[in-house]
């Protein structure tokens, strides 16, 4: 299967072909009451919060038969797991049989991309018998209604969430033409020099002339077995000092380079102090969950012992929204400490594509759960971590499933983010945590 899919499994008369239809707002799948209607895989393309797939519906799986028929139909359904995005395992709420016990243990080794869909929960009063799935084992568990379109929206943001880590197709969101680097700047940081002595070219014209650049120029580079892109950006100055049409739409095109970097250099002269510019663009960077590095441009006119660590600390004191980034001290002029800025751009384009499983983020959450849990409410009531998932890479974001998102308490969060950094290589990207109620 070259594409990405999602395959509807199940025991016969679970409500397979009903959900099938109701996600693909058609009628392709026959729904009847009769045991094993459907035997062929029936496919159509479908979407969750904009996010393409191809949904499969297969027939059902009988734990044991003689049927030649009933056989190769197992066969054939699950076949198509091992190479699906995500499996939606569906069951009867009501009535789970020894068949669907079975299947729960059969699909336990692709549990990374099992949702358990508990069926057929027709009112508010029958929600309370989703809890006593949780004892299966699985992380994502969602309790519908396909006949009646109860849960279906959350149902889609779980499909969404593992269709998303699924990297195939035009979807993938790993680029193939390299390492895109921005480096951007106030006016006369050095970004233009900077960008010649990475490509050793004078590609960037070069000027004590504040704002000589104006379009975006690139550089592309191989170094360390990586392909590089660099693109040298007009320098940004606060929008008052911003005089002519011109540099607005240059001052507008570098901020959008933004979107298209893999990571972002942010250069500061070591010969002035940081300005409120320089914040301004830092939090543009991590708002769009880019790596950034702060590099310190002119390190060579130190001339101070231990100037370079008294500026380090005074920028980690100014930044605290890039606690997590890495400083280089550079000198653009002189080639000096290069190689280094390089490798750090490699190390972060890494940490920011790393892919977590939804099984070793939940080992992880249990062992953070247990040295530390949520304070209570002002209410009494406790807050509760149900379960989370990683729902994109570059950038890097976590949900959480809490059993009340209102009032937790931001402190808890603020746990979480820095274990993820700590236990999970994530110490040096931006991480986004997001919470999400779950009843």
């Amino acid at each position: 299967m070259e594409e990405r899919a999602v395959v509807i499994v199940g025991v016969p008369n679970g409500g397979k072909s009903t959900l099938f239809n109701r996600l693909t707002h058609t009628r392709r799948s026959i729904t009847s009451p009769v045991r094993g209607v459907t035997r062929d895989l029936i496919k159509e393309r479908c979407s969750s919060c904009g996010i393409e797939y191809t949904l499969i519906d297969t027939g059902g799986i009988k734990s044991v038969t003689d049927d030649v028929i009933d056989t190769a139909v197992k066969g054939k359904s699950l076949s198509v797991i091992e190479s699906s995005s995500a499996v939606l395992l569906v069951i009867d709420g009501k009535n789970v049989s020894p068949e669907d016990e079975e299947m729960i243990e059969k699909l336990r080794p692709y549990s990374d991309k099992v949702i358990l869909v508990v069926n057929k929960l027709d009112s508010v009063e029958q929600d309370a018998l989703l809890w006593n799935y949780y004892a299966y084992g699985y992380s994502r568990i969602v309790g519908i209604s396909a006949e009646h379109n109860r849960g279906i929206n959350a149902l889609h943001e779980h499909i969404a969430a593992l269709v998303a880590l699924d990297g195939r197709d035009s979807l993938d969101t790993e680029k193939t033409d390299g390492i895109r680097v921005s480096i951007m700047g106030k006016p006369n940081a050095g970004k233009s020099t900077l960008i010649n002595a990475i490509s050793g070219k004078d590609i960037s014209i070069v000027s004590h002339i504040p704002g000589t650049t104006r379009d975006t120029v690139d550089a592309e580079i191989d170094k360390f077995g990586t392909h590089l892109i660099f693109t040298d950006t007009a320098g940004i100055r606060r929008k008052g000092k911003v005089t002519e049409d011109v540099e607005y739409y240059s001052v507008n095109r570098a901020i959008s380079t933004i979107e298209d970097a893999d990571v972002v250099i942010l250069l500061i002269s070591a010969e002035e102090d940081v300005s409120d510019q320089d914040k301004k663009i830092a939090s543009l960077i991590v708002d769009r969950g880019k790596p950034i590095i702060l590099a310190i441009n002119k390190s060579d006119k130190w001339t101070i012992n231990g100037a370079e660590e008294a500026y380090t600390d005074r920028l980690r004191f100014l930044f605290p929204v890039l606690s997590f980034a890495p400083i280089v001290s550079i000198s653009a002029k002189n080639k000096t400490n290069l190689d280094v800025l390089i490798k750090k751009i490699i190390m972060l384009h890494n940490e920011n594509h790393k892919r977590i499983s939804t099984s070793d983020f939940n080992a992880s959450l249990t062992r953070w759960k247990e040295k530390l849990s949520p304070a209570r409410g002002k209410d009494g009531r406790a807050y509760k971590i149900l379960y989370g998932t990683a729902v994109s890479v570059a950038p890097q974001e976590f949900v959480l499933f809490v059993n009340r998102t209102d009032g937790f308490p931001e402190n808890y969060v603020s746990y979480i983010k820095n274990k993820i950094r700590a236990e999970l290589s994530l110490a040096h990207i931006p991480i986004k945590v997001t919470l999400r109620a779950r009843r």
